[in-house]
Order: C-alpha cells, then sequence, then structure tokens
C-alpha cells in the first residue's frame, strides 16, 4: 500500500472510480512531469448528490464538503493517468468553480474544502495556488466543479 493510500485509509476516505467523461475530453492527462485534470464534479456513484445554486438551494457548507468529493475524484483521476499517488510531487494549482446565487459571494470558503482536503492527504505536497471562480451554471446544474494540476516527482 502506499504513502498515500494509507494515508487515504487513515483519514477513512477511499478513492472512488474515474468518473467517466461526459463529453469529447479525458479525465486527465499527463504532459511531462505533470497531470491536469479535466474539472471534477462531485459524482458519488454516477450521480450528483445536490444540485442547484450555491447560496440559493445548496448551502456553503453543503457546497464545502461536495468540493472535497471533487477533489477526491480529482485525485482517482490523477491516479488513473500514473498508477501510484506517490508520485506526486506537489499539487501546483487548484481552480474551484462555484455555481453562486447572484449575492453569493463565499466562493473562497467553498473552494477551501477541497483545498484542505489536499493538505489533509498530502501534507505540505498538497500545499498549492488556487483560484475560486462564481459562474452562473455548472453542468448537470452541479453546484460545484474542480480541476487540479500535480507535479510528478521523476520515475
Amino acid at each position: 500500500m502506499s504513502a498515500v493510500d494509507a494515508r487515504l485509509a487513515e483519514l477513512g476516505l477511499t478513492l472512488p472510480a474515474v468518473v467517466p467523461p461526459l463529453a469529447a475530453y479525458q479525465p486527465a492527462v499527463r504532459s511531462g512531469v505533470y497531470v491536469y485534470t479535466s474539472g471534477q464534479l462531485p459524482m458519488v456513484d454516477g450521480k450528483l448528490p445536490v444540485t442547484g445554486k450555491v447560496g440559493g438551494e445548496v448551502t456553503a457548507e453543503e457546497a464545502k464538503e461536495l468540493a472535497r468529493t471533487c477533489a477526491l475524484n480529482a485525485l482517482a483521476a490523477v491516479k488513473s493517468v500514473v498508477g501510484d499517488l506517490d508520485r506526486i510531487a506537489r499539487v501546483v494549482k487548484v481552480v474551484g468553480f462555484v455555481a453562486s446565487a447572484s449575492d453569493f459571494t463565499g466562493q473562497p470558503g467553498v473552494v477551501n474544502g477541497a483545498s484542505e482536503l489536499l493538505g489533509e492527504v498530502l501534507g505540505d505536497k498538497g500545499v498549492h495556488a488556487r483560484s475560486a471562480v462564481g459562474v452562473a451554471v455548472l453542468p448537470l446544474d452541479s453546484p460545484v466543479e474542480v480541476e487540479i494540476q500535480v507535479e510528478l516527482t521523476e520515475a
């Protein structure tokens, strides 16, 4: 068992199966020492547990938990490309999109769910640059979408 897999187990987390693409793209692509994930929705067993706008039908706290799920899905996508999450040298960048009610301004707090999960799982390797963006709507009426870029250790 890899160190990252052991840490996931210690946290009571399990990497899900890679979410199948909803359109013409790959869940993750490797280029040199970097892996870029496509935007990951908070799918659980092939379904969105909640839909709607954050600050409307979805609370900020619910959305933060959904962002954690997005980050787990992103790690699963990375693992599908590199085979072993111990190959992650660091998370370079996280971009979080939050489908927001017109008066909702708490996007950074929502995307903290993804950032905090990456820190819990990867420690210092999970520290990253980040953007948290409010948008009108996301695919399937998802409240949150997260993509990550990771740098790999040399093989």
